[in-house]
């Protein structure tokens, strides 16, 4: 590590979005930043070294943190920001496969990668884990059950985890952005069960996420609250960056339940969309025929 280095930063995801601008901001601050994504990264421009990395493979998390170790013999922050979305669907619309795979992605990923990179930060003595969580870990999203749930677990597992390790000089801290305008949104996973009965639904909030997608602040916003986040003498738990993510946190703190519920509806539409009278079965027809 250089003499004017702040420390070593290891970013996944960060080939494009949101951990992208993060490892880019890093390394403007001052950090050693390696950035991960799951593909060879395309050589460019950046002040940053990017690194292969699939977060669900054991074998490869803890390659890749040994050579880090090796090469420069110590990790000071972690952001854990590699994941993916899925596209608006109904909760019964996933196979119990596609939910274990968003979950090993998104949440599990985090635990491998934590588990890997704590022990050194605990023989250093002093450590920071950032993962990257989402407005929809404390205000989940209709038809976003199985992306809401990933972002949920992240926030438990954070908080239980800063508990932890505090006192090994270690801190835990989630940050937790609204819709962010990046390539993230043309990458989403279809639900791989889809039913009829969801069709206009989907499509109807399928294209207001588009809207707020489309109008919202763009990533470097976030990567401004991780480098605060990373940077604070004493850092908190939980950081939601300025803007909508930060009304929607004093929203769901304050407002009535009730009216963050009716607010949340009329938001996405959902509540204008008539409902299709369940269609009969086969044996119902049959019945109905020869009744």
């Amino acid at each position: 590590m250089s003499k004017n280095s702040i420390g070593v930063a290891l970013v996944t995801g960060a080939s494009t979005g949101i951990g992208e601008a993060t490892a880019e901001r890093l390394a403007r601050a001052g950090y050693r930043v390696f950035g991960t994504s799951r593909r060879a990264a395309a050589a460019g421009q950046r002040p940053f070294e990017m690194l292969t990395l699939d977060v669900t493979s054991d074998a490869s998390v803890d390659a890749l943190v040994k050579e880090l170790i090796r090469r420069v013999g110590r990790i000071d922050l972690l952001v854990n920001n590699a994941g993916f979305g899925v596209a608006p669907a109904g909760a019964e619309e996933s196979s119990i496969e596609q939910a274990r795979a968003i979950f090993d992605t998104n949440f599990f990923g985090v635990v491998r990668m934590t588990r890997s990179v704590v022990p050194h930060m605990r023989r250093q003595g002093k450590g920071r884990i950032i993962n990257m969580g989402s407005v929809l870990g404390f205000l989940p999203m209709p038809y976003g059950a199985l992306y809401s749930a990933t972002k949920h677990a992240i926030e438990g597992y954070s908080e239980s985890l800063d508990h932890e390790l505090r006192t090994r000089g270690i801190r835990v801290s989630v940050i937790e952005p609204a819709y962010t305008n990046t390539p993230f949104d043309a990458n989403l996973l279809e639900a791989d069960a889809k039913l009829d009965e969801y069709r206009e639904v989907r499509s109807v909030v399928h294209q207001r996420g588009k809207e707020l997608m489309a109008n919202a602040q763009g990533p470097s916003v976030v990567a401004d609250t991780v480098l605060k986040a990373a940077l604070a003498a004493q850092p908190k738990l939980r950081y939601t960056p300025s803007g909508l993510a930060s009304r929607l946190r004093l929203l769901r703190r304050f407002a009535p339940s009730g009216l963050v519920d009716a607010a949340l509806r009329k938001d996405l539409r959902i509540d204008a969309i008539p409902v299709s009278p369940p269609r009969a079965s086969a044996m119902e027809k049959s019945a109905t025929q020869h009744s």
